[in-house]
């Protein structure tokens, strides 16, 4: 997958599914669900990679939505949790971490429908600089081993790759 194509097949269409439940798609909102995903799973790999065992870890999707975290917490959070069940009913999905857990694995639209609803469950508003998009995604995403020297690439194709369609 490229950053170009998540764009066009993926984040835009969740955008688009969003705005119909009063959050906007902007610039910002584009480039950190991309640079997440970016971060994430460098948009290689469905399934979380552990080192020596191939795809056999417990997050999944583009983003790395594990089933009792990102999961859980969309379909929980008083910001997110109809917005979500509303998603699941669109894509015909269970609303449970776990139906919503194997539907992230293969159904991109709500992947990152998901994601943008983790991160609309945050206080702060949407990042503009590569730091303030860093503290946003370690706060949602609490990641058991960050990278932050990966994150700046990730920001920066992201954001080219957002300004490339505009």
């Amino acid at each position: 997958m490229d950053a170009s194509r998540l764009l066009k097949t993926a984040i835009l269409p969740a955008l688009d599914e969003l705005k119909l439940l009063g959050i906007p798609d902007t610039t910002a909102a584009r480039r950190l669900m991309l640079a997440i995903a970016l971060q994430e799973s460098g948009l290689q790999n469905r399934r979380q990679v552990i080192s020596g065992k191939g795809e056999v870890g417990p997050a999944r999707g583009w983003w790395q939505f594990e089933r009792g975290g990102g999961c859980h917490g969309v379909l929980t959070h008083r910001a997110s949790k109809e917005r979500m069940l509303w998603i699941c009913d669109r894509y015909t999905i269970g609303t449970s971490s776990a139906a919503l857990w194997e539907a992230i694995h293969y159904q991109d639209i709500v992947a990152a429908a998901a994601a943008r609803l983790l991160v609309y469950t945050l206080p702060d508003a949407l990042p503009t600089t590569v730091a303030d998009g860093w503290a946003q995604y370690i706060e949602a995403w609490r990641p058991g081993q960050p990278w932050p020297g990966h994150w700046s690439s990730s920001w920066y194709s992201a954001d080219a790759a957002v300004k490339a369609l505009e």
